[in-house]
């Protein structure tokens, strides 16, 4: 899977990697940011593929992947605080792009928080719409097409 120097970025491994993904996910969303715990998780973490940027063994990075029909849709991407401008985002970014041409997906699509549509308009993502609130946080929904 993706390799950023050293940070490598693949499908979770067993129980003890999602669950990683899942606290770090809190940490960022819940602790960091101040949503409501009910919002950060849902039934689609169930299905979803939970990707994991490794660093000296410690999961640093995490985003999921929900294939609906053609769309797969990118979501939940939270990074350590300490590692974070390290290049885990893009990687994971890219990581879900892979799974999702190989799932058979024609476009990527994901709500991004406002201050991290640089990162997904510099891996090829174009605005849709208005910005939008959503858990109290301004977004704006990004899409990529797959070809």
């Amino acid at each position: 899977m993706a390799q950023t120097t050293d940070i490598e970025v693949r499908p979770a491994q067993g129980a003890a990697e999602r669950d990683a993904a899942l606290a770090l996910r809190r940490q960022v969303f819940v602790r960091e940011q101040g949503i409501p715990p009910r919002l950060e998780t849902d039934s689609r973490d169930d299905d979803a593929l939970h990707l994991v940027a490794i660093r000296d063994q410690e999961v640093i990075g995490t985003c999921r992947v929900v294939i609906d029909r053609r769309t797969a849709k990118l979501g939940r991407l939270a990074v350590k605080l300490d590692a974070r401008g390290a290049g885990a985002g893009a990687a994971l970014v890219q990581a879900a792009e892979v799974q999702a041409r190989a799932a058979g997906a024609g476009r990527i699509a994901l709500h991004a928080q406002a201050h991290a549509t640089g990162l997904y308009a510099a891996l090829g993502f174009v605005p849709l719409g208005a910005p939008f609130r959503e858990a109290g946080i301004e977004h704006l929904r990004m899409e990529k097409q797959l070809g």
